[in-house]
């Protein structure tokens, strides 16, 4: 079986037009061209994609975070639908949070959507635990945001946890034939 390789890196604004399909895919339009040059151009925040040369959609994922204070927010993790389930959205959060933890970073938080099940799934097989919720969060319908949290970033075992889920995240992708290059 031949491995098509993802490549992982550092958005830039000529991302933009990619970003915004995906951001269209995933979300309907959550954030404007505006919003994420802002994000682009912030020192405080970090925008991960992953893209693929042999696919015909550019952008298959996504994450953010904002460095706020020794926190990694969690802004966005998206990956696009025809992609669901091959072990992207994983890959995305692992380097979310291996950026956050090379960054100095104390600890992790996010907003969720309370019914987001699968979302709920992966954040808490990293780790996340629930914290809060924030009532009517969202806008489009009035739901609920979950708020989850991930301590200790900065601690040696999470350090060895980051390498169990990379040995984890890569035998995932393998089985859909994907394998990531670090470019950042």
């Amino acid at each position: 079986m031949i491995s098509s390789k993802l490549k992982l890196q550092s958005l830039t604004s000529k991302d933009l037009s990619a970003i915004l399909e995906l951001d269209q895919a995933c979300f309907g339009g959550l954030w404007t061209m505006e919003g994420y040059q802002r994000e682009l151009d912030s020192p405080n925040s970090d925008l991960l994609g992953l893209f693929s040369p042999t696919s015909s959609i550019k952008l298959l994922g996504m994450g953010c975070f904002w460095s706020i204070v020794g926190e990694a927010h969690i802004t966005i993790l998206a990956v696009h639908p025809q992609y669901h389930h091959q072990g992207l959205g994983q890959a995305l959060l692992y380097f979310l949070l291996r950026t956050a933890s090379d960054r100095g970073l104390e600890r992790a938080t996010l907003e969720v959507r309370a019914s987001n099940k699968a979302a709920i799934s992966l954040y808490q097989k990293f780790g996340f635990q629930t914290a809060g919720r924030r009532r009517a969060y969202y806008q489009d319908n009035g739901e609920d945001a979950l708020i989850l949290w991930l301590p200790d970033l900065q601690y040696p075992q999470f350090q060895e946890t980051l390498a169990h889920w990379a040995t984890i995240i890569q035998d995932g992708l393998q089985k859909y034939s994907w394998s990531i290059v670090n470019s950042q």
